[in-house]
């Protein structure tokens, strides 16, 4: 059987055909039961809360088997503001004319983040796209940004999506084939890290500030290796948050600050990267 009729993986033997014969069975009371179906391919039995641990490995072993096989070993993560809008588009998120503002401004680092996934994957093309490729949360604002550079020179991208009440859909330049979605918030966190070689944050909001300080954490742990970590905009991060007061405070150790650099520009963060792995 040809492997790519199911997405490039081999089936177990059987395990396609039983499917098949499953399917063709005569309709009679006794197959039309909740019983007889299949387990893996029973929707109502595989989101009872009880198989809660099995989905939990699912999540986190389809896109695992995934990367893997398109043979990508390294990531940048791209984390930032859905909010954010490109130059000259519409504020969206804007409840007041402060905010519309604010956000106005704030559309630079759209282009930042546009820019800097074009530098990033201008090396994952040079890698035949295996090292520093771009991944995003998938969803508009910095994320697109970022998704979208990578398209700029023709590099393939992830989107790891969330399913959220207020519906996410992916964004139009996530690499089709590395686009996922996710139901739990912790196995997509996992795949935002487990390949990653640098974090780059820019200006966002709660799920931002989320990730920022859960990698922080994960690296002044030492969970995660040090690696490059990115914050761009320094008004916008210093107004935000203050690293040397919850140092003066004993929160967190004199040095924890350094784990971060500052950048304003996309050339300014490519060289920090640059440096740090001697490229």
């Amino acid at each position: 059987m040809n492997p790519t009729e199911h997405n490039g993986w081999t089936p177990l033997p059987h395990s396609d055909t039983d499917l098949k014969h499953a399917r063709a069975v005569p309709d009679t009371p006794q197959t039309r039961a909740p019983a007889y179906r299949l387990a893996y391919v029973d929707e109502d039995f595989m989101t009872q809360r009880d198989l809660r641990a099995v989905r939990l490995q699912l999540e986190l072993l389809k896109p695992e088997m995934i990367l893997a096989e398109r043979g990508i070993r390294s990531t940048v993560v791209m984390f930032g503001g859905a909010r954010i809008p490109e130059p000259g588009g519409d504020a969206w998120a804007a409840k007041n004319e402060v905010q519309k503002k604010n956000l106005e401004a704030n559309a630079r680092y759209y282009d930042e983040a546009r820019s800097f996934a074009r530098l990033c994957s201008e090396h994952s093309a040079a890698s035949y796209h295996k090292e520093f490729v771009v991944v995003t949360g998938g969803g508009p604002g910095v994320m697109e940004a970022g998704n979208r550079g990578a398209v700029d020179v023709g590099a393939p991208s992830i989107g790891l999506n969330i399913v959220l009440p207020h519906e996410q859909a992916p964004n139009e330049y996530v690499t089709p084939d590395l686009c996922f979605n996710f139901h739990y918030f912790a196995i997509r966190k996992m795949h935002f890290l487990m390949r990653a070689k640098a974090v780059a944050v820019f200006p966002g909001g709660f799920g931002t500030m989320d990730e920022l300080f859960e990698s922080l954490t994960l690296i002044q742990t030492g969970r995660m290796e040090r690696l490059p970590f990115l914050l761009f905009g320094k008004s916008f991060w210093e107004g935000a948050i203050n690293l040397e007061f919850l140092a003066e405070q004993g929160t967190i150790s004199p040095d924890d600050p350094e784990l971060i650099s500052f950048v304003d520009t996309a050339e300014e963060a490519w060289n920090v990267i640059a440096k740090f792995y001697e490229i």
